[in-house]
């Protein structure tokens, strides 16, 4: 058995137990063949399609905003008296999750709204005062205008009256400086005859007594005319007085009437403030109770117990929407960014469930997901890559119903099929993965395969 003499001994191998249970087997030949077949193999599998891929991590998240996670903050200042709530407990939008306390000297007052409401009737009473006054004024200028007017014409009546008298005075006058000089021609001819004998003195005393009384009449209408003059500047002067007076009196009533309504004006802005005052004060009321935005469960309780104050726009707590579209962020290198379009498949595993992933063979990949690639941010995020929004793909399975927002997540974002030759090419060599350019009208626009167009 072991060769170490060259006789033989032939045994009957049928009386022992042992030689039915061993046997011979050529190692060399066996290995060869196998390892033959394992290089057939692998040689088969490089020429198989491989799809390209961008692999990323990130977590999940929601498609809209209002159905993110949100911040319950206080809009007032004050002290914590009453929970109505626990952690994880579900509210309706509009249930109230705290009761607050003032804190603030400016409405300790339990009957503050109720002083300010007797300020508000204060000024309303004032600002009717003022607008009687007002009214009242606006009489009083009617009144003025309306006596000026009649002054005024009556005046003016009286100025016309004079001068028409003064005229009047003024031809009796020149009448009488006419009959004057008449009377002393008649009087030197009478004493040119008297002398000369052709009269009698009678005649000529009685020639002297007329030249006396028509100097005398001169004289008086010379007054008249004077006193007529007079008169008229005497009108005029009392015309511009009337003026004058009603001026001062219009003026006056306009200055009181103005300042009326400087102090309405004034009384109307101060009950504006009041009134705004009032309605921040009712609405402060409401901004006592901490209500929920929206549906959905209370977590992460920032401020507790009884009595803690806060502060203005400080967190309570935190809101979980209950209804949410899920989506999942991931975060791509910007090298990799040129490669991703809106509408790009994507392949995600989330944390939690079982899977078997074969990145570049979808196919045959088990517990994925689809998605499709619904927004992009335009710049980096905090840790230098992009944000890539993908919303759960329509044409696939639904994603899990216990995901949670903030789980993890990897994708893979699906490009060109290559030869898996040419993908541990691409690897070993550091190139990034390949993308084609097509020309439309002139225009350049980058697309995968799939022809699915890239930003």
């Amino acid at each position: 058995m072991l060769n170490i003499s060259n006789q033989k001994i032939n045994l009957d191998k049928s009386l022992f137990k042992s030689f039915g249970k061993v046997s011979y087997v050529n190692a060399g030949k066996t290995l060869s063949r196998f390892l033959i077949g394992t290089a057939l193999i692998a040689f088969v599998i490089l020429f198989l399609p491989w799809t390209q891929n961008i692999n990323s991590t990130g977590k999940v998240t929601t498609l809209y905003l209002d159905e993110r996670p949100q911040s319950i903050n206080t809009a007032i200042a004050g002290r914590i008296e009453e929970w109505y709530v626990r952690e994880g407990q579900f509210v309706h939008a509009g249930d109230p999750i705290i009761r607050l306390s003032e804190i603030k000297d400016d409405y300790l007052d339990p009957q503050v709204i109720q002083r300010t409401q007797k300020q508000l009737n204060a000024k309303q009473s004032t600002i009717e005062s003022y607008e009687d006054k007002v009214n009242a004024l606006e009489n009083q200028l009617t009144a003025l205008q309306q006596n000026r007017g009649l002054k005024l014409q009556q005046a003016t009546n009286k100025i016309r009256a004079s001068k028409l008298k003064m005229q009047a005075d003024s031809i009796d006058y020149n009448a009488s400086i006419i009959n004057f000089g008449i009377a002393d021609s008649q009087l030197v001819r009478q004493e040119k005859l008297f002398t000369k004998g052709l009269v009698s003195l009678t005649k000529l005393e009685e020639r002297r007594s007329k030249f006396q009384m028509a100097n005398a009449k001169k004289i008086e209408s010379e007054s008249k005319w004077i006193s007529s003059k007079n008169e008229y500047l005497n009108a005029k002067i009392e015309y511009n007085s009337i003026v004058s007076d009603y001026a001062d009196k219009l003026a006056k009533s306009s200055s009181e009437k103005f300042e009326a309504l400087g102090n309405q004006y004034k009384t109307e802005e101060d009950l504006a403030k009041l009134q705004n005052k009032m309605s921040n004060l009712e609405g402060r009321v409401g901004y006592r109770i901490i209500r929920a935005p929206q549906d959905g469960f209370i977590t992460q309780a920032t401020s507790s117990g009884i009595g803690e104050t806060i502060k203005e726009g400080e967190e309570v707590a935190t809101i979980v929407p209950s209804k949410q579209n899920l989506a999942v962020e991931i975060y791509v290198r910007p090298m990799d960014l040129p490669l991703i379009g809106l509408g790009e498949n994507v392949r995600i595993v989330f944390d939690g469930w079982p899977v078997i992933v074969f990145s570049g063979w979808p196919n045959a990949s088990f517990g994925t997901f689809g998605g499709k690639v619904v927004g992009i941010d335009n710049v980096t995020s905090a840790n230098g890559k992009y944000r890539i929004l993908v919303a759960p793909n329509p044409e696939e399975p639904e994603w899990p119903s216990l995901l949670r927002v903030g789980s993890g997540v990897r994708g893979f974002a699906l490009l060109n099929d290559v030869p898996v030759w040419y993908e541990l090419w691409r690897q070993l060599n550091g190139f990034p993965p390949d993308f084609y350019i097509g020309e439309t009208n002139g225009n350049q626009k980058v697309t995968n395969k799939k022809g699915v167009e890239k930003p």
